[in-house]
Formats: C-alpha cells, sequence, structure tokens
C-alpha cells in the first residue's frame, strides 16, 4: 500500500500557499473581469498568514490544514474565506488521527472537504464555481483509485480534471455571486474560484507524490 507519513507533511501546505501567492494578481485579474477583482489579494493575504504561522513549526499535514483552514474562516474577508476555510478544516480533521495517508484516505479527506463546502454554500456543478474543479477532480481520483491505478497516477488524473474543470468555466455562465448578476456576460471568462482551486488542488497533489517517493525511497 503506497502511503506517506502524517507528521512530516505540513510543509505540503506551505507549497499551496505558495502557488497562491505566486497568483494573487493573476486570480485578482481574472475575478475582476466578472467579480469584485479581490480574489487573488484576498487568497494570497490568507494562505500567507497561515504560512507564517506554519513555516518553521514541523507541523504534520494535519495540524497544517487545520491552521490554513482557521485562518481563512477567520481572518480574511470574500465570500471564498468561509468556503475554503472550511474545506482545509474538513481535510484536517479527517486526517488527524491518521499516521499515514494511503490513497483511501486521501479520497475520504478531498470528500469531506466538498461536504463542508456544500453544507454552507448552495452551488452545484455547473453553476461556476470552484465546484467545477473539485467535483470532477475527485471523481476522477475515486476512478482512477477504484480502476487499480497507482496512488501517483490517481493523483496525475485528478490533476487533469481539475484543469479541465477549470478551463470548462469560461463556457458556463454564472449562477452564484456576484457575477450571477452579469448573466451570459460571464461567458467566456473563467471562474476565479475554479481556478485557484485548480492550483491548490495541483500543489497537493505534487506535493503528496513528492511525499510517495521519499516514502518508497525510504522503505528501500
Amino acid at each position: 500500500m503506497q502511503h506517506f507519513d502524517n507528521a512530516s507533511a505540513g510543509d505540503i501546505v506551505l507549497s499551496v500557499a505558495d502557488r497562491i501567492i505566486e497568483n494573487r494578481a493573476y486570480l485578482s485579474e481574472i475575478d475582476g473581469k466578472i467579480g469584485d477583482g479581490d480574489h487573488g489579494v484576498n487568497m494570497a493575504k490568507g494562505f500567507g498568514m497561515a504560512a507564517e504561522r506554519i513555516r518553521g513549526n514541523d507541523m504534520s499535514l494535519a495540524a497544517a490544514f487545520d491552521t490554513l483552514g482557521t485562518v481563512l474562516m477567520t481572518e480574511i474577508g470574500g465570500s471564498m474565506g468561509p468556503l475554503y476555510g472550511v474545506m482545509f478544516t474538513q481535510f484536517a480533521e479527517t486526517i488527524e488521527n491518521s499516521s499515514s495517508i494511503d490513497a483511501k484516505t486521501f479520497s475520504t479527506m478531498l470528500t469531506n472537504g466538498l461536504d463542508g463546502i456544500q453544507a454552507i454554500g448552495s452551488a452545484k456543478v455547473g453553476d461556476k464555481t470552484l465546484l467545477d474543479t473539485l467535483v470532477p477532480a475527485i471523481d476522477a481520483f475515486d476512478s482512477a483509485n477504484a480502476g487499480g491505478k497507482p496512488f501517483p497516477d490517481a493523483l496525475d488524473a485528478l490533476v487533469v480534471a481539475a484543469e479541465k474543470g477549470r478551463d470548462g468555466t469560461k463556457d458556463l455562465v454564472a449562477k452564484i455571486g456576484r457575477a450571477s448578476r452579469l448573466g451570459e456576460r460571464s461567458l467566456g471568462v473563467l471562474d476565479a474560484g475554479a481556478t485557484s482551486c485548480a492550483l491548490i488542488l495541483k500543489a497537493l497533489a505534487l506535493g503528496a507524490k513528492q511525499k510517495l517517493q521519499l516514502s518508497a525511497a525510504a522503505v528501500r
């Protein structure tokens, strides 16, 4: 069974934060076309604050997720803070008692994060939101696992589906939030939340793959 240690994986969250901070201007540019234009700024602020608290503390993945989720829920503005905050908090609660993370645990973690988002929001797939990235990504990951694919290959499938879902939001009319007021004029533009979600999932997947490689090397 392929797995990596929870205790030494908190730095995965630092990699996620780095990707969000690097894309601050890009995310705000996308958001500015049909939204408030502050998505990148708010996300970079929250992820940056969390990274400062995580860096140098040798946190577990669960503890790092909990730190990030708490910051996003309590210390940044905008509509996305609570949504991502509850997702990462659910990630943390799912794995806090797991010494290692295998594909099954990773899947449960993702699904619980999705459930948390859906519990506080009314969006569904097709509404031009982060769910258009997250739902197909989880489906692809689970399908790869069910088909007997190795954990790293399932992570690759997750990223491909996430980016396809993100790109697909260009062809959707916004049904939720400020962008929904634009109606058909929201066509032809990526959704900022779907875009940041794809960045997060790719960074998570890359971080997990690196940990799996280190774990496999240690066994040899």
